[in-house]
């Protein structure tokens, strides 16, 4: 009787743990998604038309980025391989698809393998110069 008390026990305490890894990849899985605050998704970039602007995101980006992200920003920078989370691929629809907040929220906070900008970019006009250059990198 005393065996059988222990194996039930042992059985239940199996299962409790089996259903926490579960629920906490699971929860992994949610916390991967990059949720941007509505505020930040919905900021307009008062710089959209600013050609100058253009080579200031350039020369940033290639100083900040290319190293994870690439030349051509598809993902593939020399330091890429060495990542936790593959780095963004730039050119495709998926990321040309958000908004211009969103993006200079992610440039700028960052999460995960991505650093944080707020002080390496600490302009708000240099911020959006680097937004700006990201979308010339469509497919």
């Amino acid at each position: 009787m005393k065996n059988l008390s222990l194996l039930t026990v042992s059985m239940f305490a199996f299962i409790i743990v089996l259903g926490t890894m579960a629920f906490s990849t699971l929860s992994d899985q949610q916390d991967n998604k990059w949720v941007v605050p509505e505020d930040a998704n919905n900021m307009e970039n008062p710089y959209v038309d600013d050609e100058e602007l253009l080579s200031i995101g350039k020369t940033l980006y290639m100083q900040h980025c290319k190293s994870c992200h690439g030349k051509e920003g598809l993902g593939d920078g020399p330091k890429a391989e060495g990542l936790d989370t593959p780095s963004g691929d730039f050119s495709v629809e998926e990321f040309q698809s958000q908004t211009d907040g969103s993006i200079f929220y992610k440039t700028q906070e960052g999460k995960g393998d991505m650093p944080s900008f707020k002080k390496k970019i600490a302009e708000e006009e240099d911020m959006w110069s680097v937004v700006n250059y990201l979308r010339t990198l469509a497919e």
